[in-house]
């Protein structure tokens, strides 16, 4: 398996797994290859979008954002604000720790105290998945658990 950064080339295979999953979800949200590079790789609030391969192919994403102000998770400016994605055939393999390995580097060299991951609430996979990283849900919005990995713990 690679981890690398995630380039605007990237984009198509990148929304090849976001999309299935979006429909399996039955979200309204974006897609499509111009809005991965726009919201995920070129976003002026990422610190990182790293991209996992396996076998030469595109496995999974996943993307780091600082909190800004006015941000849609209504989180504490500062916090950074995670998003994963991993190819159903790929589940299981170790990709999603893998990328949040590179992710949480990336993290602390950047300052951060909190990571947030916001999760629909139907989501089981997501939600273990990051129950499993150490993300501890700290709030409720909506149909959402908000789960925060605290980084503090990592520098200690």
């Amino acid at each position: 398996m690679k981890i690398r950064q995630a380039r605007a080339a990237d984009a198509a295979a990148m929304n090849a797994i976001l999309e299935p999953i979006l429909e399996r979800w039955g979200s309204a949200r974006p897609r499509g290859a111009d809005h991965v590079r726009a919201h995920y790789i070129a976003h002026p609030d990422s610190l990182a979008c790293h991209l996992a391969e396996v076998g030469g192919r595109v496995s999974g994403f996943q993307s780091l954002k600082r909190a800004a102000e006015g941000n849609p998770y209504d989180l504490p400016e500062g916090w950074g604000i995670i998003g994963t994605y991993v190819a159903p055939e790929a589940a299981g393999q170790g990709v999603g720790r893998a990328l949040f390995a590179a992710t949480q580097a990336v993290a602390v060299a950047a300052g951060l105290d909190r990571i947030d991951a916001t999760i629909g609430s139907g989501n089981a996979e997501g939600l273990a998945y990051y129950e499993a990283l150490g993300f501890l849900t700290w709030r409720k919005r909506g149909s959402a658990v908000c789960k925060v990995f605290d980084l503090g713990a990592v520098r200690r």
